[in-house]
């Protein structure tokens, strides 16, 4: 029987069970995106036909970029998660449990072409199941696994509910999703390697030292997550 729990320790010393989604739910994540990219590409026949041969050669064009871009945008962009997989809580990591960036999630859709021969996924629905962490070979060529997402949380109720705060600082879209892997993976440390990073975050966190500058961090989180 094939274990679904990983441990990993990572890069920040913490160290966390990965909980590694099996070929059924990654399939109705799959489905669930199916079906959204469907509708937006069946709208758009009706969107270009006005503009004649034009719009038919702009269709394809987006009708291509939609296939192939949505995976790779919205895992490289929404911490590893496409729609579908938000919605059953999963998300795509590297195998050492860091977030996937631009390079890992371009690579493993790409491969995808290969996971789809020769009809409905059989390729990679068969490398899944022989391969011990799911992975098909998409995930073997860019070192992913997919996972559930409440894995990443670390031990449950490390920190306590906080207030949602707003950031004292303009902050970058890295920067937000640093602040959010904080957050997330905190429950992982020990309160002390917490403390540690969240003060080296000066701007945000000012004169605060230890467990007062990382709940400052995590209300800032929380801050970002009710804006989402």
């Amino acid at each position: 029987m094939i274990d679904t729990l990983r441990p990993v320790t990572l890069p920040e010393g913490a160290e966390i069970t990965l909980r590694l989604a099996g070929p059924v739910a990654r399939a109705r994540a799959w489905a669930t995106d199916f079906a959204i990219r469907s509708m937006v590409l069946m709208s758009l026949p009706a969107a270009f036909a006005r503009f004649g041969d034009a719009g038919a050669g702009v269709m394809l064009i987006c009708w291509f970029a939609i296939s192939t871009l949505y995976p790779i945008l919205f895992e490289a962009l929404w911490n590893g998660a496409t729609p579908g997989k938000r919605v059953f809580n999963l998300a795509v990591v590297h195998a050492d449990g860091t977030p996937v960036g631009w390079s890992s999630a371009f690579l493993r859709n790409i491969v995808r072409m290969a996971d789809a021969f020769p009809v409905g996924y059989v390729t990679g629905f068969i490398v899944m199941l022989f391969d011990g962490q799911f992975r098909r070979l998409g995930d073997l060529a860019a070192g992913t696994v997919v996972i559930h997402r409440d894995s990443l949380a670390g031990k449950p109720g490390a920190h306590a509910a906080r207030e949602a705060l707003a950031a004292p600082v303009a902050l970058t879209p890295l920067e937000q999703r640093a602040i959010l892997d904080f957050d997330e993976r905190r429950g992982g440390w020990s309160a002390e390697r917490a403390a540690e990073l969240a003060e080296t975050a000066v701007p945000l966190v000012g004169a605060l030292r230890g467990e007062a500058a990382a709940d400052r961090v995590s209300s800032i989180a929380a801050g970002l997550q009710s804006r989402r």
